[in-house]
């Protein structure tokens, strides 16, 4: 489990060896947003980097119960604040995450517009949560088939965030609620056998429909955070080759 926070942190820094390229990943964890660090999405922040020679930073954001909603997305646009008062350019910045920090990487685009914060270059989402009602018809027409989880497991943690608040706004069900216009390019990855598929896929309709770039990849026959499984999956390395090429196209530098 993540360190109990009372202040958010950009605690991780990796660095390819021999030295990066220009730009800077921000990279949130997964964790149904009650558990997991920096630490735990290392290898799959690594293996990201490796591909494409860029710099990443995690952000360490505070955990539910102890820290319910709104604190986890008032963390991401915090740590991005941080990297711009510190001189770096928002179109230098990428967000990327998996599972709950692929739905924090969204929703810190949505809370950095609200606070008048300048969009970064691009998201990449490695099968995010998006929805907090859970409604997608994922969760139903995947059960028995996602071998992670299901739509029974995911109620209690998916409760202790929002912590009683309506699930239905902006920042909690962007795939549902969320005005995304003005988000920079999106690139959405998630696997056919996961209850979370419609997350990705809603979102991507309302992004189209908002005038976003986005791009909708969908590979069959894997799992929740597929990316994760480099050693044991092609379709893993596969998909994190796309996601790098995807950031070293909107990255300036």
């Amino acid at each position: 489990m993540g360190t109990r926070r009372t202040q958010p942190s950009v605690s991780s820094r990796s660095t390819p060896e021999g030295g990066s390229r220009p730009g800077t990943i921000l990279y949130f964890h997964g964790g149904s947003w009650v558990v997991g660090s920096p630490a735990t999405a290392l290898g799959l922040t690594a293996n990201l980097l490796v591909r494409n020679g860029i710099r990443a930073l995690s952000v360490d954001y505070r955990l539910a119960p102890e820290h319910p909603f709104p604190a986890a997305v008032d963390d991401g646009p915090a740590a991005y604040r941080e990297l711009l008062e510190r001189g770096e350019e928002a179109s230098s910045i990428a967000f990327a995450g998996d599972s709950a920090g692929g739905g924090l990487a969204v929703s810190t685009c949505l809370a950095a517009r609200a606070a008048g914060l300048p969009q970064p270059a691009a998201v990449v989402a490695f099968s995010p949560g998006l929805d907090f009602t859970m409604s997608g018809d994922s969760m139903t027409t995947k059960a028995g088939i996602d071998p992670i989880f299901t739509r029974n497991d995911l109620v209690p943690m998916k409760a202790l965030y929002p912590n009683g608040q309506d699930p239905k706004q902006e920042l909690l069900s962007p795939a549902i609620v969320g005005d995304l216009t003005g988000l920079p390019p999106l690139l959405l990855q998630a696997g056919t056998n996961e209850v979370l598929l419609d997350d990705s896929t809603r979102v991507a309709e309302r992004a189209r429909a908002a005038g976003v770039d986005v791009v909708l990849d969908v590979v069959a026959g894997v799992p929740h955070v597929f990316q994760a499984f480099t050693d044991v999956l092609d379709e893993a390395g596969a998909a994190l080759d796309r996601a790098a090429l995807f950031l070293t196209q909107h990255l300036d530098g």
